[in-house]
């Protein structure tokens, strides 16, 4: 029996289009290494060319190697329903919703699980005052891998008016911002997959503040402790709590949640605080990336995992 044919969608237009490119090539070599024929599909911001690429390829199954908009945000993924491709990951209601940040919050505050205090403000607002109490974040509403996020920690009044005004003139992210309370402590990261957590991965940024964008993808720029050495009780809590999360979005086969641990006032019999601070839908996937990493320590090879991504795919709104 021969293996399915599989299109890798990589590229696409957001701001980590490079980051895409690289797990896609990642991607291709892992599918082809396990039999599967695979085509290379690089998307640009011509849709009509994408669309042509799957009807003349007709390919068994789409993987979704896209990141940020137009493709973890349900947009690509109404497409491929519409054409009636089976395609890897989130559906199109989990992955607009993922990518959200306010409707997350939304959905995890009437579920009862830990966000961080925030709002969302017109984004000119940010210009005139403090929205909340320093030290606060701003973020973008719908960006991935923390393009555009902001930590405000200046105390002094006129460094902090400065720096807020520079943010509301740099600012390309839609006329709304999320604005949250900084937690202070430990970020952590937990993958799920077909309903289970893998294990928590402790991320350890060097000198930043949170694990940005540069700490992502940077050499040498982030530390990765898995499995995370955390209080036993609220390692058991996060791990629920990211099942928890993957079930109440709607999430599959895979979704990966990011938290802040605030182990400021733990002790051997008290843990310390989580805030979850998003759900992806689409967790990146270069060889070095959290999901794959994750994957391997539960002994699943790269070329398992992707194999496995493939075997699950399917059309779902």
């Amino acid at each position: 029996m021969s293996k399915k044919h599989v299109t890798v969608m990589r590229g696409g237009i957001s701001s980590e289009r490079e980051v895409s490119l690289a797990s896609g090539s990642n991607i291709i070599e892992a599918l082809q290494e396990a039999g599967y024929q695979v085509s290379d599909l690089i998307v640009n911001d011509d849709l009509e060319y994408v669309i042509q690429f799957l009807k003349e390829k007709r390919p068994d199954v789409v993987f979704n190697a896209l990141h940020g908009r137009f493709g973890e945000d349900g947009a690509i993924q109404g497409v491929l329903e519409w054409m009636n491709i089976p395609y890897t990951h989130g559906g199109v209601c989990s992955s607009a919703i993922a990518m959200n940040k306010q409707m997350t919050r939304i959905l995890l505050i009437d579920a009862g699980l830990p966000v961080a205090t925030g709002k969302v403000i017109p984004i000119k607002a940010l210009a005139s005052q403090d929205p909340l109490p320093v030290p606060y974040v701003v973020k973008p509403i719908e960006e991935g891998s923390s393009v555009g996020v902001y930590i405000i920690t200046e105390e002094d009044e006129n460094l902090r008016q400065q720096k807020r005004e520079n943010i509301v003139k740099e600012w390309h992210f839609g006329d709304n911002a999320l604005i949250e309370q900084f937690i202070p402590g430990k970020e952590l990261t937990i993958c799920v997959m077909q309903d289970k957590a893998l294990t928590i991965t402790d991320i350890s940024s060097g000198t930043h503040h949170f694990y940005d964008y540069t700490s992502k993808y940077t050499a040498g720029e982030s530390k990765h402790i898995l499995p995370a050495q955390i209080h036993p009780k609220a390692f058991q809590e996060a791990m629920n709590y990211a099942q928890q999360a993957h079930k109440i979005l709607g999430c599959y086969p895979v979704s990966r949640t990011d938290f802040r641990y605030d182990n400021t006032n733990e002790t051997p019999e008290k843990p310390g605080k989580l805030y979850i601070l998003e759900i992806n839908t689409q967790p990146g996937m270069t060889k070095t990336s959290l999901l794959p990493e994750q994957a391997a320590y539960c002994n699943i090879s790269y070329p398992e995992l992707c194999s496995w991504l493939v075997e699950h795919a399917r059309c779902r709104i």
